[in-house]
């Protein structure tokens, strides 16, 4: 189960979603072993568009990420540095 999320970021507030990004990963490695990958992702051709590339080893280890207290606080603070609303895509690995 993959979870691409595509967003751009106010150019005045891109160190604030990098440093966001950063303690929510740590977070994220250190309490969700179903969590294979949680990387932020820039754009070569808009230095403004992200992507956190997400790979989970099954829908109920997606599902106890949104659900994590540490995700929750942080959504907010990501949501404030868009300028736009994300793209969300949900993904099947095929082997």
């Amino acid at each position: 189960m993959s979870q691409d999320s595509g967003f751009k970021v106010n150019k005045t507030k891109i160190l604030i979603l990098k440093n966001q990004f950063k303690d929510l990963q740590s977070k994220v490695k250190a309490n969700e072993p179903g969590c294979l990958q949680y990387d932020l992702c820039k754009s070569k051709s808009n230095p403004q568009t992200f992507v956190i590339m997400e790979q989970y080893e099954s829908q109920a280890a997606l599902d106890a990420h949104g659900k994590s207290e540490y995700f929750q606080a942080a959504f907010p603070a990501l949501g404030a540095v868009l300028d736009g609303a994300p793209g969300l895509e949900f993904l099947d690995r095929i082997d």
